[in-house]
């Protein structure tokens, strides 16, 4: 009788191997097409509720604020843009580009209570920072009122 050391993870092994094998597949036809990645960019982003008002930041690396438009329309605020395509040449050994390109746009319902005429922008380090003050309400107080 011929004793083998038990390996829990040889079946696993073999599925890895089949799906690295259909990644590469994947990633051989991603590589034919130049316009994939076109439709790749879709940038992260976080979103903040603060004392006086709203917080949207959104990640954009190699976007120009030039290639950027922030609109509000029925009370949606849309963030739109393009990554645009760098060209880069290489010669010699192999060469990848994993970088997603493309336009993007994101919108977001805005609440009812916000001062729409003072939203406000900037950009720095690739994050759009876009600040959407909240409206001063009064607050109900309560009061007593005497009987005469």
């Amino acid at each position: 009788m011929l004793v083998t050391k038990y390996d829990p993870f040889k079946d696993f092994r073999g599925f890895k191997r089949g799906f690295d094998l259909v990644n590469e597949i994947v990633n051989s036809l991603e590589a034919n097409s130049a316009t994939q990645n076109l439709v790749d960019f879709k940038p992260k982003v976080n979103t903040v509720e603060g004392k006086s008002a709203y917080h949207v930041e959104v990640d954009l690396p190699g976007v120009k604020k030039e290639d950027i438009s922030i609109n509000v329309e029925d009370n949606v605020l849309t963030i739109s843009g393009e990554r645009k395509f760098k060209n880069e040449v290489k010669e010699e050994d192999y060469y990848k580009v994993e970088s997603s390109y493309g336009s993007f746009s994101r919108s977001f319902t805005l609440p009812e209570k916000v001062d729409i005429e003072n939203i406000h922008a900037n950009t720095q380090d690739g994050v759009l920072e876009v600040v959407i003050p909240k409206l001063e309400t009064v607050e109900n107080k309560s009061k007593k009122i005497e009987i005469k």
